[in-house]
């Protein structure tokens, strides 16, 4: 029995990783440093974004000749080191007491506020005749 002895303090209940059972978890590439990090250990965003940027958005809608088309997405998984993630602010340094937080932080998305005209939360189509206001 090891009574006398002072364990050593812990600054993170998951000592960093995601890795719970595993024993060895495959390592990725760093987007920002190149850096083979583990994969559990790693800052992982997931970016959605137009394939054309803002400005040459309404240049191709324009001289589009199918109405309405819908330009498709870039899906990228990226993967950071915690060191390039904290010098590009993807996270940053929090306080002993706001570490122990699990919720995930808050999401600045704006809010949707439907256009003039449009029904509240229909999808897309040909609008649907109003209901007979006897029925």
């Amino acid at each position: 029995a090891t009574r006398g002895v002072a364990t050593m303090t812990v600054k993170r209940r998951c000592h960093g990783r995601n890795k719970k059972g595993r024993g060895h978890v495959n390592r990725v590439r760093c987007v920002s440093t190149g850096k083979a990090i583990p994969k559990d250990k790693a800052i992982k965003r997931f970016i959605v974004r137009n394939i054309v940027e803002a400005s040459a958005l309404r240049d191709i809608r324009e001289s589009s000749c199918i109405e309405g088309y819908q330009l498709p997405k870039i899906y990228i998984k990226q993967f950071y080191s915690i060191e390039a993630a904290i010098h590009q602010r993807i996270v940053r340094v929090r306080s002993r007491e706001l570490r122990r937080s699990r919720e995930p932080p808050q999401r600045n998305r704006p809010a949707f506020t439907p256009r003039e005209g449009a029904a509240a939360g229909g999808a897309g189509g040909p609008p649907k005749p109003a209901a007979p206001v006897g029925a």
